[in-house]
């Protein structure tokens, strides 16, 4: 049986090429340069998902699929072919794990600021509406309930960025342009 091992994804040394300066450690980048900010929990949180995937989840998929096969007749087996596609996901979870490890940079202090950075909650109100929306300004990972998450690199996140409270700002999206206010910025 082949099983793909990818690389160890570790944060690196910090040097002068690595270094962000205080509170931030830069991982590997990839082709298009911008990384993905990361809290250090979330970071470890991945690691060790990734980790547990890698031994744990593998071990475990390779047991079910050879307990199908001890079953007889592949073609017609349905535990075989829902262990193989359990495999299946289990396998793209771990490179998209391995992904977002390669190209993010920790950022241990996050919301220090009044202004929108990636890793900040935001709080807005769509220009017309009552409604004030709150929004984590970074990657999926660092999801948490009752805050949805706006990607820096989207156009409401790069409207956000670098801006604080009480300012209006505006952006393209495919229904036109929109604009908000931001209300708060931090937790």
């Amino acid at each position: 049986m082949f099983v793909h091992r990818g690389p160890t994804v570790k944060p690196p040394a910090p040097s002068a090429e690595t270094s962000r300066g205080e509170g931030q450690l830069a991982c590997r980048s990839v082709t298009d340069g911008q990384k993905t900010p990361l809290t250090r929990s979330t970071y470890e949180r991945l690691q060790a998902e990734l980790e547990d995937l890698r031994t744990r989840g593998r071990v475990e998929i390779a047991r079910a699929i050879e307990a199908a096969r001890a079953l007889g007749d592949l073609s017609e087996n349905g535990d075989y072919h829902a262990a193989k596609d359990q495999q299946g996901k289990m396998e793209a979870r771990i490179r998209q794990i391995e992904a977002t490890l390669a190209n993010c940079e920790v950022v241990d202090d996050l919301g220090t600021s009044d202004k929108v950075a990636p890793g900040t909650v935001v709080s807005i109100r769509y220009e017309g509406d009552d409604e004030v929306e709150r929004y984590l300004v970074g990657s999926i990972e660092e999801q948490t309930e009752g805050v949805s998450v706006v990607s820096p690199a989207s156009p409401l996140g790069q409207a956000l960025l670098g801006r604080g409270p009480g300012e209006t700002v505006e952006y393209e999206a495919p229904g036109g342009t929109l604009r908000v206010e931001i209300v708060a910025v931090g937790q």
